[in-house]
């Protein structure tokens, strides 16, 4: 009785230990040397995946590629297996089937999946069109880094916020290159038939004109035509640079709220005593802040008033 309940402590001590040394930044000692032998063997392999494309140096250093990647594969499998076994020792993940289950869905660790399936697949199949594209499979190992880098996860987070946002912009720019397409198409179909032949055909020519690209190949040679080109290139200019700026407004937010950045006020909040809500509304400002309109003078009730930062404070 007393060894099995001392197996059981060991056992759950270990998963433990397993979980804060895989945790990126954990407490474990062993946590920040393991993170960088990841990411370091990461680079290698990205490394490696493009130099086995020049013949010379593949054919020269066989073995060594080959020996490279079974060691690589076996890293990332322990790696990903590890994780598995190991996420039960938090209370998100306690459950030991639908934990893992859950934990194994989980977008990063799908792309420690994506990572090493290729090698596996590969294993069963000898046909080597197959096995050459599921070399290309194998870049999915770089984006194990976002699991390291604060960047790519600040990346994510911007991306997921502004999800919305940058839906509507891309939809909106579809809708033009449809219509762009669609209405060059009916221009220039009698001037150039084999070039707009169809409005598939003419989204070629939308797609390099509202990306501001213009490869010369394909344009308009009749003067409804290029009226309508010249239009369509002055609306992609706004519109195809949308995204980009819903981006930028989005990372300059994550930015402040990374570095402790107050969104309402622009102070750090480390500086303030006190949190405090958005700006009052005009009509209710005057209470908000305890001041006595007959007197303008500040009447706090309590001995103890808030800290309210002086833009407050003014009306505007």
């Amino acid at each position: 009785m007393a060894f099995g309940k001392f197996t059981s402590l060991t056992y759950r001590s270990s998963q433990e230990d397993v979980h804060e040394i895989l945790t990126v930044d954990g407490d474990h000692p062993l946590s920040q040397p393991f993170d960088w032998f990841i990411m370091t063997l990461i680079a290698v392999n990205m490394i490696t995946v493009a130099v086995v494309t020049v013949d010379p140096i593949f054919n020269a250093y066989r073995d060594f590629f080959v020996y490279f990647e079974l060691v690589s594969v076996a890293i990332f499998t322990a790696e990903y297996l590890g994780r598995l076994w190991a996420c039960v020792a938090t209370d998100k993940f306690v459950s030991p089937v639908t934990g893992r289950i859950r934990h194994g869905t989980q977008p990063l660790l799908i792309i420690d999946l994506l990572a090493i399936i290729p090698f596996y697949l590969g294993a069963f199949f000898i046909d080597l069109r197959f096995l050459r594209v599921l070399r290309l499979y194998r870049f999915f190992r770089l984006f194990k880094l976002a699991r390291y880098s604060d960047a790519m996860r600040g990346f994510g987070n911007v991306l997921r916020e502004k999800r919305e946002d940058l839906t509507l912009a891309l939809s909106a720019t579809a809708i033009l290159l449809i219509i762009s397409s669609s209405a060059m198409y009916f221009a220039e179909r009698t001037a150039q038939p084999e070039v707009f032949s169809s409005i598939p055909a003419a989204l070629w020519w939308g797609i390099v004109t509202l990306t501001t690209v213009g490869y010369g190949d394909v344009y308009p040679v009749t003067l409804v035509g290029r009226v309508l080109g010249a239009v369509i290139a002055l609306l992609g200019v706004g519109l195809v640079a949308l995204p980009a700026s819903i981006l930028a407004s989005g990372f300059i937010q994550e930015d402040e709220r990374t570095n402790g950045v107050c969104p309402h006020c622009g102070d750090y909040v480390d500086e303030l005593e006190e949190p405090h809500e958005p700006f009052p509304p005009r009509e209710n400002w005057w209470v908000r802040v305890g001041i006595d309109r007959s007197t303008s003078q500040r009447s706090f009730q309590n001995t103890n008033p808030p800290v309210i930062p002086e833009r407050m404070v003014t009306p505007r």
